[in-house]
């Protein structure tokens, strides 16, 4: 069976400062997404499904599904804080979402297989779609065997600010053994450094490997994200900044023993837009790209 792919597009983008997901940066007004698509949709996925907010449904089935509806199945669901399980309610000073795994949790009806989760601001390289759907397309839909492309640290960084990045311990065999979230890594003159759970400096080697949220599950993972999303809520939910991210439920997964993850290394550069600053680099990355032969001068001909 072909894997199902699932974009994560409803974060707001505060530090951007715009809707940047339908930003366009390709040659011909491509968006990252686009190329995100092309690559997945090449690697073999057949079902491609968005994770949206409500208010922006109207800008993106002109744009994405004008683009590829007619190219593969297309679908989406929206993410919202009233889509919580019985029993809760949302907090009146609650703004901010809940959080990667529960975006997951809430495109559950749309998937009947193994599926890899991306974010919708990163381009990822489409070394990274075939590695994720060849391993997918051996899973059998029980299997608790998940996966994880893991890049280079240093490929990963902003030139214009620090960034937040989940550093991999990988074993002999790559498998991931856990995920720690570091913040403020910024590449510097010296070097790259960050800061450690005493708020001190430290320093990376650079060629750590780092979880940019490409993942891969079968349909057994829902009901462990359902499960901690739940204990989530029931520690957090009056805590309005506190969100449930992938890699802590895997992290839970992966230290219980109830699930394992392999890491897909790859060498594939990343690129995205964190800052408004970092656009003008994808622009000459994907140009270079282009100009290579990887990718055509215009995606939809």
């Amino acid at each position: 069976m072909k894997p199902t792919i699932i974009i994560l597009a409803a974060g707001i983008g505060s530090r951007y400062g715009s809707l940047k997901q339908i930003d366009g940066v390709g040659p011909c007004g491509e968006t990252i997404i686009d190329y995100s698509i092309y690559d997945a949709l090449r690697a073999g996925f057949r079902k491609v499904v968005f994770v949206i907010r409500k208010s922006i449904e109207k800008e993106f089935k002109e744009v994405f599904l004008a683009r590829w509806g007619n190219k593969a199945d297309f679908d989406y669901v929206f993410q919202e804080l009233e889509d919580i399980p019985s029993g809760f309610e949302v907090p009146a000073d609650r703004k901010k979402p809940w959080g990667t795994s529960h975006a997951v949790l809430v495109a559950e009806p749309k998937v009947n297989g193994p599926f890899a989760v991306i974010n919708a601001d990163d381009f990822y390289g489409r070394e990274a779609f075939k590695l994720m759907a060849d391993f997918l397309r051996a899973l059998q839909n029980d299997a608790v065997l998940y996966s994880l492309v893991g890049y280079g640290l240093g490929s990963t960084l902003s030139e214009h600010g620090s960034v937040a990045r989940g550093v991999c311990e990988v074993d002999q065999n790559g498998t991931l053994m856990g995920i720690v979230e570091r913040v403020h890594v910024e590449k510097t003159t010296k070097g790259i450094f960050y800061k450690d759970e005493n708020d001190r400096l430290a320093q990376f080697k650079g060629d750590e490997t780092v979880s940019m949220n490409f993942w891969g599950f079968t349909p057994t993972f829902f009901a462990f994200a359902r499960r901690e999303f739940e204990n989530f809520l029931r520690k957090n939910i009056k805590n309005p900044k506190a969100e449930l991210y992938i890699p802590l439920v895997v992290n839970t997964l992966v230290k219980s023993g109830e699930a394992r993850v392999k890491v897909l290394e790859t060498n594939e550069k990343w690129f995205g837009v964190t800052y408004r600053e970092d656009k003008s680099q994808v622009i000459r990355e994907l140009a270079r790209l282009v100009a290579a032969g990887i990718y055509p001068q215009k995606l939809q001909e």
